[in-house]
């Protein structure tokens, strides 16, 4: 116990974190001096450095020591613990190497030293860092510094706060097996991410480990740590519930808990702290099948001919819902030609369309928009774009660390490539479609979650299967029950080497199988090259009995289509969908119809509940709740490239020449003329395109925000990029029509599809007057500009 240590060895413990700032600073700053002296060794620097050298050996020592005597007063252990005193104490002996050969350069004048003493003050320099760092590592965490890199924000899928206490609260007394088990897993999750960084297997303080039930329970060097069923005498909970400056608030070294965070651990303690023996293996997820099924349509109704609108029919039956109002015409042209090819209609269109009497005229039109290839391609290539994080400009480009698959994302696009050979060229590539598994390799020192063999099974996993395995690359994750071993088996098909297993950044020692995240899907031969596991990988995947693979597209398309998935979020397909049987049917036809996206498309947009009316919702919190019922489509705001190319389509090209990172017309014969403005999507980004919504696409990026942002409000009010834009359309504009009554219905008719009411007219001709000036005509263009009716698909 620490009572029975002499107090002058305890004092000098606690020295240590002061201390071993010395050594760290002053052996670097002499080895960099050092730099300096190489060509000539009396320099006027030697003093100095011979000065801040003495200091930094003798400093090293004494930090040695009295980094033992913390260890040996202070009850710490622990692997990291270990780690850092061997290197700790290796540092000082290399130290000592140091201080003779500086003794024979300096006082016995033996110069054919200099080399070795320079190599060794280096040595000493890189131990002192490396040591350094994991002392950080035990005072702060692990992931301390890596966790700021800009690779490692938003990768984390923990969310203090997500907890659903009422579950456990409307359970009178003993909870049952199931809520137990999801209970301990949110229990495990708070302890992880906050106390593990003292309190497990790499660190041990005050004798408490946390990370297992039998040391939960067994406590720590004052004693149990968890009364059951008494949160007011245990002392886990007194001490999470401490103001943050308090000596004995828990954690010591982090952030405090969140309120949700506190109850739900007072909950649980309360309800006699549950741990089941087989919490280990959690089975309380939901886990969606694997195999694909097809459902029996439905009885037929009359008017609905398309099947997805007899399994919406049923669902809104057995909800008690009313179908929602048809959309005109006018409504129906805006939204299909945003949703198709990125562009607004041009005004004669919609007099045409609504004088045409034929039944299936709205058929016939799809069917015309994804036959304009060209502008299906370029305004998809944002949707995949976002997918497979593939960009013009960004990280890793320049340092051929990333590769660019544009041209084969094209004219994949652009042929309509069926979806499972588009799969298979990216999971098992050529160098135009290399860039999606190869990922990012980042400069310097990254994370094991983090190497390119994980990310491809990361994103491989979220794009493809929509699975999250970003916890899984760590450690068995809290959110599912994928387990690390299996999250590294399937990196493993992407590495030219077996892989070690790390769990939480520290290597095991063990080494990685190879296996598909479903062994029923197929074997890996492990000893194969990478080439070859990759062509084994995607053969495997891409077999229509991968029913979740095909559920997974069917559910993004509908998302894109539809604004809320069958499924949500996208990217975690085991969540239940609101009707199992859509989703299902979609799936398997999708496979009989030979994986034709432009098919499921088509499919979708012909369907009554596409062309019915939309909604708000008062929160996007809402689409995601898990009680979630369909009523039919939900509104989207426009894309960043779709504003974009709406603006550069009818006032003034927004994006020049100069920009266009990627041009589609140039050597292609093409079906249609070179547009007269650059469409958004074929530049890089830029403030403009950033501030409307479009993502960093260093991360795989599946979902945008519809909600209006205050950077999207400055950027539209203050701007260069619109603002010049507005400008110069406003000259144009002011040449070809004559008077304001003129430009006010011509711009209404373009942006809007329809003529300006009488009040909009009179607001428009008191604005503009009959002669307006160009000036009068940008703000004209502005405030229209700003309209819900433009910037909402409804």
């Amino acid at each position: 116990m620490i009572a029975e240590n002499f107090w002058l060895w305890q004092f000098l413990g606690r020295l240590h974190p002061l201390v071993v700032h010395f050594p760290i600073a002053l052996l670097i700053f002499a080895a960099f001096l050092e730099i300096f002296t190489i060509g000539k060794y009396q320099s006027k620097l030697r003093p100095g450095i011979n000065a801040i050298l003495l200091g930094g050996v003798f400093s090293a020592l004494i930090a040695a020591f009295f980094g033992w005597q913390l260890a040996e007063n202070e009850n710490i252990s622990g692997d990291l613990l270990d780690q850092h005193q061997l290197f700790g104490f290796i540092t000082a002996g290399i130290s000592l190497v140091l201080l003779w050969f500086w003794r024979q350069i300096e006082l016995k004048q033996k110069r054919q030293n200099i080399k070795l003493y320079r190599g060794v003050l280096f040595l000493t320099t890189f131990g002192v860092i490396l040591t350094g760092h994991m002392g950080a590592s035990l005072t702060h965490g692990e992931d301390y510094l890596s966790s700021t890199l800009p690779w490692n924000h938003g990768m984390s899928p923990y969310q203090p706060g997500n907890f659903d206490l009422a579950l456990y609260q409307s359970e009178t007394g003993t909870l049952s097996s199931n809520a137990e088990l999801k209970l301990i897993g949110e229990v495990r999750t708070i302890l992880a991410h906050n106390c593990y960084k003292c309190h497990s297997g790499a660190k041990i303080e005050g004798d408490l480990r946390l990370d297992s039930k039998e040391h939960v329970f067994k406590g720590g060097e004052s004693g149990a740590v968890i009364m059951a069923g008494a949160p007011n005498q245990s002392e886990l909970i007194r001490r999470i519930n401490l103001p943050k400056n308090h000596k004995e608030v828990m954690p010591s070294k982090a952030n405090p808990l969140s309120k949700e965070e506190i109850a739900l651990l007072t909950l649980w303690v309360e309800k006699g702290a549950p741990w089941p023996d087989n919490a280990a293996t959690p089975s309380i997820y939901r886990v969606a099948d694997l195999a694909p099924r097809r459902p029996t349509l439905p009885k037929a109704v009359k008017g609905l001919t398309n099947p997805v609108d007899l399994f919406v029919h049923d669902y809104l039956q057995e909800k008690g819902l009313a179908w929602p109002e048809g959309i005109d015409d006018k409504t129906f042209l805006i939204r299909i030609y945003l949703d198709l090819i990125g562009l607004l209609p041009s005004p004669e269109v919609l007099p045409a369309f609504s004088q045409d009497s034929r039944p299936d005229k709205r058929a016939i039109l799809i069917a015309q928009l994804l036959s304009r290839n060209e502008d299906y391609a370029i305004h998809w290539l944002t949707f995949w774009n976002d997918h497979l994080r593939n960009d013009y400009t960004g990280t890793g480009y320049i340092t051929n660390g990333r590769y660019n698959i544009t041209d084969w994302l094209y004219q994949s696009l652009l042929s309509n490539k069926p979806y499972d050979t588009f799969v298979k060229e990216l999971l098992h590539p050529d160098e135009k479609s290399k860039g999606f598994i190869e990922g990012i390799r980042w400069r310097g020192t990254v994370n094991a979650s983090q190497r390119t063999e994980m990310q491809a099974a990361q994103n491989v996993g979220q794009v493809i299967l929509g699975l999250n395995l970003k916890c899984a690359s760590c450690h068995d994750s809290f959110i599912s029950d994928w387990k690390l071993d299996q999250a590294y088996a399937f990196a493993n098909i992407f590495a030219d080497n077996t892989l070690e297993v790390s769990r939480c950044e520290q290597p095991t020692g063990e080494m990685a199988s190879t296996k598909i995240l479903w062994e029923e899907l197929g074997e890996i031969d492990s000893l194969a090259s990478r080439t070859e596991k990759l062509r084994q990988l995607s053969e495997h995947l891409v077999q229509p009995a991968n029913g979740r693979m095909y559920r997974t597209i069917v559910n993004r398309v509908w998302k894109q289509l539809m604004g809320r998935g069958l499924v949500e979020p996208v990217d975690e397909m085991d969540n239940a969908p609101w009707s199992q049987d859509l989703l299902d049917w979609l799936a398997s036809e999708f496979v009989d119809k030979g994986y034709d996206l432009k098919d499921l498309i088509y499919q979708i947009t012909t369907s009554k509940i596409y062309q019915s009316a939309s909604s708000g919702v008062k929160s996007p919190d809402l689409l995601m709740a898990e009680d979630y019922t369909f009523t039919g489509m939900t509104r989207r705001r426009m894309t960043a490239e779709q504003f974009a190319d709406a603006v550069s389509q009818v006032i003034y090209p927004l994006f020049d020449a100069q920009e266009l990172k990627y041009n589609p017309f140039q050597l292609a014969k093409n079906e249609q003329s070179t547009p007269s403005y650059v469409r958004a999507s074929l530049v890089a980004n830029n403030s403009f395109l950033t501030a409307m919504g479009r993502p960093n696409r260093e991360i795989v990026t599946t979902s945008r925000d519809s909600q209006a942002s205050l950077l999207q409000a400055l950027e539209l009010t203050n701007g260069e990029r619109l603002y010049e834009a507005l400008e110069n359309g406003a000259i144009l504009w002011k040449e070809k029509y004559g008077n304001g009554a003129e430009i006010s219905e011509a711009f209404y008719e373009k942006i809007l599809l329809r003529k300006p009411s009488q009040k909009e007219l009179k607001i428009a001709k008191d604005a503009l007057g009959d002669q307006p000036g160009a000036e009068q005509i940008q703000d004209f263009f502005w405030a229209v500009l700003l309209l819900p009716e433009f910037q909402i698909i409804y």
